[in-house]
């Protein structure tokens, strides 16, 4: 049984943010390029201030944990995630360990099409507020994490779609 199902078991409340991009490359290389950890950087926005803590190059497979610094709304973050699954090139999950959330998972998959990669970005996801965090989820955090992944979408299409093969 898959984590995500298990945990909104547990927790009805669980968020699901989606995002989908069509990449005119093949699966190996879109793949690749989000195994290297130092990426992160060049497509999350700027006004988060992100920084990987952990010494780069970090080596990707499942049980690598990795330790970031972000700014939510001006607030300092530590947020530290562990890659809980590692299938290249089609899948991996990074589940958060220690962050703003009180549940993080967010899988990444890359599924190979005629036209090259289908990249799906699956969020899940539990803001903190307890028996306020509807009000919070609704009036802050989604709006918030959907301006993130538009803006990662954004980033990842011109950075894959505009890319030329080496001669």
């Amino acid at each position: 049984m898959h984590i995500r199902y298990l945990l909104s078991y547990f927790f009805n409340n669980l968020r699901v943010l989606t995002r989908e991009t069509v990449l005119n490359k093949p699966a190996e290389e879109v793949f690749s390029f989000f195994a290297d950890a130092a990426n992160l950087e060049l497509i999350t926005p700027p006004e988060l201030e992100f920084r990987i803590i952990t010494p780069l190059p970090i080596k990707m497979e499942k049980g690598t944990l990795i330790d970031y610094r972000i700014r939510l709304n001006g607030i300092p973050f530590n947020w530290k995630t562990e890659i809980t699954e590692w299938e290249p090139p089609y899948r991996f999950v990074d589940t958060q360990l220690k962050g703003p959330y009180r549940i993080w998972i967010h899988e990444h998959t890359f599924t190979t099409s005629g036209i090259g990669t289908i990249m799906r970005d699956v969020v899940s996801y539990l803001p903190p507020g307890r028996i306020f965090e509807p009000v919070i989820s609704s009036l802050f955090v989604r709006k918030k994490l959907e301006r993130i992944f538009d803006y990662r979408h954004e980033k990842i299409k011109t950075i894959f779609n505009n890319r030329q093969d080496p001669d």
